[in-house]
């Protein structure tokens, strides 16, 4: 068993017994990093000198009975639009391919109170758009289930580097789903918190209204540790949430008699998968022979969340994306003649294609005559959705569907077809629009390559999402399952 199979609490003990050290943990972690990452590709920048002088640190501590925080001694993963002091910051993208910020991000302040070691920078789609990490302007991540296949996106660096055993832990974003689906589609647990429990501060923006950081584990237990160790409000985020954070340890008790789910008939329609359907109907049982009870109902805005999300988000990213011009941010072009010439040629030079392509159309959407049209309504379809949700939400605890129509596709089948790559996202989609959490936890294989079980709550509510996602898990064994490398 690698000590990557061990559970937080496990790794807690030998290194109290002294039967491990931390760097012991990370010597490992760079081990595996060295013999599966030139295959996988999830890491863009490792940090192998600052991990060793951090263990070396907390070593110290350990044999002095210091003070151990929640995540003592665990090698995590970043994503790459995360702020690393004096750690290379690319968003997957050669506009910042030389860019060290010099400040941490919030997140990553709490990971280093917590007392887990940075080991590097994960890859993902450019500016995290994309849903396979195809748009990395660096080159692809491979899905550690079959190199052959993509690790969904944007975080499927965070994903990939958990699911192959590179790391214990990862940090990703979610503004679409891009927790959810990489996880799904690597076989590890991914968590989107509740827009506002975790804080923005340090995150480069893709779309503000819809960004949300969160914890990509191996399972379920551990993603409440990571959560537990990153929620909180944080004054530097205007829109953190100022609530009480519980302990979502003492949630995972197992117990979900009586639990009422709402099962969406859109989540098991058209376009998704037979091997997908038959998945979540089989979690399903699971949860009704421990006591649960479960009802079809509808989230009848649905079928418009893909198009008003694209409008949206784009439209954030055209906002956003402006202070990438070369002066400010990014690689300034050297051939300019004049200073338009400079913004013109630095964007065109820095950007790749999706990227390009969703800053025109958010542009679009914004501009004079078009704004009550397209952004305005999509705003009002948003809305709606929001009370689907609140609507099911009065009635029952969770709401479960599937995380992704598919399992993961092979890489290159879609990259020149985005509106199908966009569809992929069509069930963790209308959750981002509300604001909601949900949580992606394996629960079966279709031709060897992992699904995802979607559980969704209400806002704030993540001790139910993951009460219900560990109960799942205790009676299953999807998530002891590795990849073969």
């Amino acid at each position: 068993m690698s000590l990557f199979d061990l559970k937080l609490q496990e790794v807690h003990n030998r290194l109290r017994d002294k039967e491990l050290s931390v760097t012991d943990l990370v010597e490992a972690s760079i081990g595996r990093i060295g013999e599966v990452d030139s295959k996988v590709k999830a890491f863009l920048t490792l940090d192998e000198e600052g991990a060793r002088a951090a263990a070396l640190i907390m070593d110290k501590q350990l044999a002095n009975g210091g003070e151990r925080g929640l995540l003592f001694g665990l090698p995590a993963g970043v994503k790459d639009n995360i702020s690393t002091e004096g750690l290379r910051t690319t968003c997957g993208s050669q506009f910042l391919k030389n860019f060290t910020p010099v400040y941490d991000a919030t997140v990553v302040n709490k990971l280093r109170s917590a007392q887990s070691v940075t080991m590097g920078k994960l890859n993902m789609d450019e500016f995290a758009m994309g849903g396979s990490n195809e748009n990395s302007s660096f080159f692809p991540t491979h899905n550690p289930w079959n190199l052959d296949y993509v690790p969904g996106g944007s975080s499927g660096g965070s994903a990939a580097a958990v699911a192959a055993g590179e790391v214990y832990f990862s940090l990703g974003s979610d503004t679409g789903g891009s927790i959810r689906q990489p996880a799904a589609y690597c076989g590890v647990v991914g968590l989107k918190p509740t827009y506002g429990l975790v804080s923005r501060f340090g995150l480069v923006a893709f779309a503000s209204s819809l960004d949300q950081i969160g914890p990509i584990t191996k399972n379920v237990e551990d993603s409440a540790y990571v959560l537990q160790s990153i929620a909180g409000y944080d004054p530097m985020d205007s829109t953190s949430a100022n609530v009480e954070i519980p302990d979502y340890l003492s949630a995972l008790t197992g117990d979900v008699k009586g639990l009422k789910i709402g099962v969406p008939k859109e989540y098991l329609g058209q376009g998704i998968d037979p091997k997908v359907k038959e998945s979540v109907l089989s979690a399903l049982k699971v949860l009704e022979s421990l006591g649960a009870v479960w009802e079809e109902v509808s989230l009848p805005h649905t079928e418009y969340a893909v198009a008003a999300y694209y409008l949206l988000a784009s439209s954030e990213a055209s906002s956003n994306l402006a202070r990438f011009d070369g002066v400010r941010y990014g690689e300034r072009a050297t051939d300019a003649g004049n200073l338009l010439e400079l913004y013109h040629k630095s964007r065109s030079q820095g950007f790749g294609s999706e990227v390009k392509r969703r800053i025109m159309l958010g542009t679009y959407a914004l501009s004079s005559g078009y704004y009550d049209a397209y952004y305005l309504k999509a705003q009002k379809v948003r809305t709606l959705i929001k009370q689907d949700f609140d609507e099911v939400f009065a009635k029952y605890d969770v709401i479960i569907g599937p995380t992704s129509p598919t399992a993961a596709f092979k890489l290159g089948e879609q990259v020149d077809d985005p509106l199908t790559m966009y569809l992929n996202d069509i069930v963790t989609i209308p959750v981002s629009l509300a604001g909601v959490p949900a949580v992606s936890v394996p629960c079966g294989f279709a031709d060897g390559l992992p699904l995802g079980l979607q559980i969704i709550g209400k806002a704030f509510d993540e001790s139910t999402v993951l009460r219900v996602a560990h109960a799942f898990e205790q009676h299953t064994d999807y998530h002891k399952e590795r990849p073969q490398l």
